[in-house]
């Protein structure tokens, strides 16, 4: 195993770590290294590849046993990739028909069936405004794939059914080479070069994708986003990816969000903030505000004597999530400060000014006293 990754390690999780702590660990190292945040950084594009390697091996039950028994064990033997490359595994039988020599009966060991063929999954991102994203929406997107051909059904032979068993393996979709060695006898199994594994041969080619099972078309897919989506989240569309040979299963699409900002709301996953700009009359006396949420407005009362910066939470005015439920409506208040006065203005709001005691602007007061008594000065005054 040493030339191995270790993908407990890249993840940066214990080996007993659960499903829902992978999971956790994936996100956090794939909104760190995703390449549109790192443009131009060969490194992260790397780093995001290891992450998205080592996810797909522990996400999946099977693999993630098969990598942890070649951790276990190293000198058992190199399983190549997981999921069914060239040398690769498809589940924990074959690990002991591969140590045993395929007859292990508890295991359920013998000969290996004919793989599946996956296509591709597609990758595709998509812009959202920030009302679509807060609030769910359809949108369809429009992109080129290998789509599985109608006429063979993906298979590459004629009719779909012009395709016979492979001579090499027998349709086995596996090759066995048998070892006398000085520890007994050792049968080691393979994906059968010819058929790739499949099991089958084509016969007579199908004439309009030439064999090849696919052919090469726009594809329109229909999404029905949930409400809630941000930046960097994704959705997956089953089977809506590349076409796999010989009628295999194909990929995946998966779509990637990006959320548009907002001229007044900004977001930290469901809550809401705004900044909230009020007259410095509306702060000192009070005051009735229309303040805007994702569906419509709502009045909000401002008590007397707020002040500049303070921090009011209306609960349940944020987005909905079917998940999480509705986040919260954040108003930071701005008080504005009236510029270029008049004349009479200024005498008005000196005159204003001379009439206010320190008691009642508590702050000034308490810094006052504070000054008087640290260095016998007043700051104002009064």
């Amino acid at each position: 195993m040493a030339d191995k990754k270790n993908y407990y390690d890249i993840l940066g999780v214990d080996k007993k770590a659960t499903p829902e702590q992978i999971k956790a660990a994936y996100r956090k190292l794939a909104m760190k290294y995703h390449p549109d945040r790192n443009q131009g950084n060969a490194e992260a594009a790397e780093k995001f590849k290891e992450i998205n390697e080592a996810n797909e091996t522990l996400s999946d039950s099977q693999k993630r046993a098969a990598y942890d028994y070649e951790l276990e064990h190293p000198g058992m033997g190199g399983f190549g990739g997981f999921g069914g490359g060239a040398g690769g595994f498809e589940d924990i039988s074959d690990i002991f028909s591969n140590i045993f020599g395929g007859g292990f009966g508890g295991f359920g060991g013998g000969a290996r069936t004919a793989r599946t063929e996956v296509g591709e999954d597609i990758q595709r991102e998509m812009t959202l405004s920030f009302m679509d994203a807060a609030k769910g929406c359809k949108k369809t997107i429009s992109y080129m794939r290998n789509e599985p051909c109608s006429s063979c059904r993906g298979t590459g032979a004629k009719n779909g059914t012009e395709y016979e068993t492979c001579g090499k393996c027998k349709g086995s979709g596996i090759v066995q080479q048998v070892q006398n060695t000085m520890f007994g006898r050792t049968i080691r199994q393979s994906v059968c070069p010819d058929c790739g594994g499949t099991g089958k041969s084509i016969k007579e080619k199908c004439p309009d994708c030439k064999g090849r099972g696919a052919q090469r078309k726009e594809t329109s897919v229909t999404l029905d986003i949930p409400a809630g989506v941000d930046t960097n989240s994704y959705m997956k569309k089953k089977g809506f990816g590349q076409a796999a040979p010989m009628g295999g299963v194909p990929g995946d699409l998966i779509v990637v969000f990006r959320v548009e900002p907002h001229k007044i709301f900004k977001r930290d996953r469901f809550d809401l903030h705004i900044e909230l700009p009020i007259s410095y009359k509306t702060a000192a006396l009070g005051g009735v505000v229309k303040v805007p949420t994702i569906d419509d407005t709502f009045e909000f009362t401002i008590p007397e004597g707020t002040q500049n910066g303070q921090v009011f939470t209306v609960r349940g005015k944020g987005i909905r999530s079917a998940r999480s439920g509705a986040g919260n409506l954040i108003l930071k208040v701005l008080v504005e400060v009236p510029t270029k006065l008049s004349r009479d203005q200024k005498k008005e709001l000196e005159q204003l000014d001379k009439s206010f005691d320190l008691k009642q602007c508590e702050r000034m007061k308490r810094y006052s006293d504070n000054m008087e008594a640290l260095y016998g000065e007043k700051p104002f005054e009064k």
